[in-house]
């Protein structure tokens, strides 16, 4: 429960794209604290909520359903002050940047200091699914199947000396990047990074709520929302 007992409230973008299937997910959690779920579709329902998730879809029509319901502005504000997680389409739409726009551009809510490219991967008959490394969720030592649909790549990390510090949180095997995304050097390859976070924000490009692994959803609320609802400092508006 929240500082004040109540419910910790997370709200599920519903505009379009996957967001009963994140309802699901959540749905399943066995946690401590009490979860209330609330589909998303008028800036008076997001003032409920502590948190959000951007599910996966269509970014330029999740941005224009936004931007139509009276929500692009009131989602821009609640990303600066509070948890967000973006998946797939939601990644891109917490980008700071993003390339391979379609005609007239992308609208983004930023909160992530990155620049992404839409269908990185290409069109969806290159969509594959594939086991990932990744650290901090539960049971780290078993691989996850990421299932990616028209995804999205990571291109630049770009935080600046004021910026929270970018964690990579999964990433997938070199040996798996298309030809052209490829490079000789994979040290440190950006467009290997398929789930970041940064402060009490989250992305990964990929959908973890068409599986039936929930370690993702169980990361983004103990790590991402539980604390700030705890310390007050992701308080519904009022």
């Amino acid at each position: 429960m929240s500082a004040n007992g109540s419910p910790i409230v997370v709200g599920i973008l519903a505009l379009q794209g996957a967001f009963v299937e994140h309802e699901a997910a959540l749905r399943r959690l066995n946690l401590s604290k009490r979860l209330d779920i609330v589909l998303v579709r008028t800036p008076e329902e997001l003032g409920r909520c502590h948190a959000l998730v951007i599910p996966g879809g269509e970014s330029t029509t999740i941005a224009l359903l936004a931007r139509l319901s009276g929500l692009l502005e009131p989602l821009r504000k609640f990303v600066v002050e509070k948890p967000v997680w973006g998946t797939c389409a939601g990644a891109i739409l917490l980008a700071q940047t993003v390339e391979n726009t379609k005609k007239g551009g992308q609208e983004v809510l930023g909160g992530m200091s990155i620049s992404i490219a839409r269908n990185g991967w290409g069109s969806q008959v290159e969509s594959f699914e594939a086991d990932l490394t990744v650290t901090g969720l539960t049971n780290p030592e078993i691989p996850f199947q990421g299932v990616f649909i028209r995804a999205p790549v990571v291109v630049e990390l770009k935080p600046t000396p004021t910026d929270p510090p970018i964690q990579v949180v999964a990433s997938l095997s070199p040996s798996l990047l298309p030809p052209a995304l490829a490079s000789p050097d994979h040290s440190n390859e950006p467009k290997i990074f398929v789930a970041l976070r940064q402060g009490n924000h989250f992305l990964t490009t990929f959908h973890p709520e068409l599986t039936q692994d929930d370690r993702f959803h169980d990361y983004f609320i103990r790590e991402c929302v539980i604390s700030q609802v705890a310390n007050g400092n992701a308080s519904p508006q009022s």
